[in-house]
């Protein structure tokens, strides 16, 4: 699934006014390096992705954070998310790497995607769902219900993306446990 159609869907659809995706050039350039090896993207999707990310939000482009980094005390190799994060004040950070971001700064927690999205999935289900099923309608080749790309998802989120596909089967509101595990 397409990181930027993701964030467009949630901000436009889920995320309450005040909250945003945030990140630096820093965490752009390793999440372009990622999405070329292991995930296989062609690099020059990657790269294009990216801009079009840029393009898109430039408002969530963090700076100044560079200061900050010496002083985060979660793994070294991840303290420039973690100052980033803290130089806006972001109470959240979405990773699958959870173990790299333990001891934050005091209000920003780690979550994996499957938590986050389940969190946001309890928090406002119709808007989520509703969310998927206009991502799942801008896909052309091939096309994309929303149950499809709910089950794209399942390798990442398997929590959310199981109550995500009971509430687009319409079995009534998703019951999800986001536990903090995961």
């Amino acid at each position: 699934m397409s990181c930027f159609r993701w964030c467009f869907a949630t901000r436009c659809y889920v995320l309450p006014p005040r909250a945003a995706f945030a990140w630096s050039s820093r965490i752009l350039d390793e999440v372009t390096r990622n999405l070329i090896d292991p995930y296989g993207m062609e690099g020059a999707k990657a790269i294009a992705l990216r801009a079009l990310m840029e393009e898109v939000f430039p408002e969530a482009e963090v700076g100044g954070w560079e200061a900050l980094e010496p002083t985060m005390r979660n793994h070294p190799k991840d303290r420039h998310v973690a100052a980033a994060a803290a130089t806006i004040g972001a109470q959240i950070i979405v990773t699958s790497n959870i173990r790299d971001f333990a001891d934050l700064p005091a209000g920003v927690e780690a979550m994996t995607p499957d938590r986050f999205l389940s969190a946001l999935l309890e928090r406002a289900p119709e808007a989520l769902i509703s969310a998927l099923r206009v991502q799942a309608a801008g896909y052309r080749r091939p096309p994309m219900s929303a149950a499809e790309l709910v089950q794209q998802l399942a390798a990442l989120a398997p929590t959310f993306s199981a109550a995500a596909a009971r509430a687009i089967k319409g079995e009534g509101a998703p019951a999800v446990s986001a536990r903090k595990t995961n």
